[in-house]
This record gives structure tokens, sequence and C-alpha cells, in this order.
């Protein structure tokens, strides 16, 4: 029995296991966002924050003037083997956690995946929440924009119906003519297009 031995075999070889953990912490790391299953996920999870601190405690040890920490920088490549990786990974996301103190992921579940029926995740960076940004100005504008109310006609907003018809009465009262003679030429296209 594996009672309390951390980490998932992922049904992979340990070469294997770790070549997909560095494939998913590049992917995370250029994208921001990755979708995959729940335990790949919480794998890559325990492997990036680890990276991500390294990262963060080298970028806040070079801001004092020194040299930059090119220790950090080669153990990281030696994990992801991807330049592009590694110069965002020092550039871009450690001085923007620079101020979180661990927990720079989330595991969001989305369900069963259809073909085989596996739980399937999202793996987020926290501070390139990306998906919820647009979502809160959309919000925004809905609450700044005014409603129509309940009965009112679609091209008004905000007023009551009653205003409107009084408006209405005032701008055209010959209204009832000119509404008989429509429903009289209505009713004659009817009896037209019935004897046809």
């Amino acid at each position: 029995m594996r009672h309390q031995v951390s980490g998932r075999k992922l049904g992979r070889t340990a070469s294997h296991r770790k070549a997909t953990l560095s494939a998913l912490s590049v992917a995370l790391i250029t994208h921001k966002k990755i979708r995959t299953t729940v335990a790949k996920a919480k794998e890559t999870r325990m492997v990036i924050e680890k990276l991500i601190t390294r990262a963060k405690n080298a970028v806040a040890r070079e801001t004092g003037g020194t040299q930059k920490d090119v220790h950090a920088r080669r153990v990281s490549f030696s994990f992801l083997h991807d330049r592009k990786a590694v110069s965002s990974l020092f550039n871009d996301i450690a001085p923007k956690v620079a101020a979180r103190p661990g927990g720079y992921t989330r595991v969001v579940k989305l369900g069963q995946r259809q073909g085989d029926g596996a739980e399937l995740a999202v793996l987020e960076l926290v501070d390139y929440n990306l998906a919820q940004e647009p979502a809160a100005q959309k919000q925004a504008s809905k609450a700044s924009k005014p409603r129509r109310k309940r009965g009112a006609p679609k091209g008004t907003k905000g007023e009551s119906p009653a205003k409107e018809t009084a408006e209405v009465s005032k701008s055209a009262p010959s209204t009832k003519s000119t509404t008989a003679s429509a429903t009289g030429a209505s009713k004659g296209d009817k009896t037209k297009k019935e004897d046809k």
C-alpha cells in the first residue's frame, strides 16, 4: 500500500512524467492558462509553484543592483528546456507576483471529457485571470445602461408607456382617420389575395 506517498504517477515512466510536466509548465508560462486533466493539473501546479517562487526570489535579489541570478535561470532552464518560457518567467511573471506569498495558480474543474470520461480542469495563473476581466467589464457596462420598463416599446429606455402615448397624440391629432384608412387598405389587400 502506498500510504502517505506524495505525487501521482500519471501512468508514465519517470522520464515520461518529467517530460509531460515540463511541457505543461512551458504551456502554462506561455499561454497563462491551460486545459488538461485534473490529475495533471494538480501535479503541474506543484512544479510550477516552485519554479515561480525560485524566479520571484531571484528577481528580488537582483533589484538590489546586483548582477542577474544566472544560477536560478539555469536551474529553471534545466527543467523547462525553453528559452522564451524562462525569459517570460523571470521578466513578466516573477515581477507581477512579487507581492503574492505563494498560491500563484488556480485549478478550476470543468467536468468530464466526452470521449473517455476523464475529469478535466483549467490550470491558470491567478494574476493573469484573463477570463474574468471581460466579464467584469460586461457587468459594469450592464449596470450603467438604463433598462427598459415592462410594457414600454423597444425604442425607449426607462420611460412609461403613458407618457409616450400622450406625446404621440400631441404630435398627430388625426391618428384615427389615418389608422382607419390603413386598416381599410389592408382589408382590401386581404380580399385581393383571397380571390387569387
